[in-house]
């Protein structure tokens, strides 16, 4: 199987990326229960009786070559925290981008998503040999804007009307990435976040 596509489980001290199965379907259900994360307007998070249909998107998107999608579960209670996925996938520019990720809210301002990052960003970069990776956020998702900004990416521009989200409602789109050569600064940076004070669900 293509490396890019393979399924993998990707270990941390707090959380364990695993593949994504249908199996999965209904811990992601309650997961997404906190918080009722599908109402917020500026990104897309499936509600509860949505989610077979997107587990199914990310597999079908799985064999396309297009994503390699990931169940993000809590290391200690073996609680579903959430989904990311490498998407956009482009094996010949040996690029890819981190997104289409929620987490519980309980999980939210914890050390899981700069875990999850860094875990990610070490399979980008030390077994894909990735020469960039990317993050894109709505510009109004202020929260996500800030949390990608502290795992040390750069701002590379604005795509303005870059998606419809509901009603005719235009997204720009804020589009952020770090490169190579400065993993091992971002890597390096990652690993103080996590030894810093934080809170971390149960």
């Amino acid at each position: 199987m293509n490396k890019w596509i393979k399924p993998v489980v990707l270990n941390g001290e707090h959380v364990i990326l695993k593949p994504l199965e249908l199996s999965q379907c209904k811990a992601l259900q309650n997961a997404v229960c906190d918080g009722e994360l599908w109402k917020l307007w500026y990104t897309r998070i499936p509600e509860p009786d949505q989610m077979t249909a997107e587990i199914c998107r990310r597999l079908e998107l799985q064999q396309q070559g297009a994503m390699l999608p990931f169940y993000v579960e809590d290391r200690h209670s073996g609680q579903a925290i959430g989904m990311t996925s490498f998407m956009n996938i482009e094996a010949v520019h040996r690029r890819v981008e981190i997104g289409s990720t929620w987490y519980r809210k309980t999980a939210q301002r914890t050390p899981v998503n700069t875990e999850c990052k860094k875990l990610l960003l070490s399979h980008a970069f030390d077994t894909l040999d990735c020469i960039a990776v990317e993050f894109r956020t709505s510009s109004f998702n202020f929260k996500s804007q800030a949390a990608i900004q502290r795992l040390g990416a750069k701002l590379d521009g604005v795509l303005r009307s870059h998606q419809i989200v509901e009603n005719d409602i235009l997204r720009d789109t804020h589009v952020y990435s770090i490169l190579r050569n400065e993993w091992p600064a971002v890597h390096q940076h990652l690993q103080w976040l996590l030894t810093q004070p934080r809170s971390i669900s149960s």
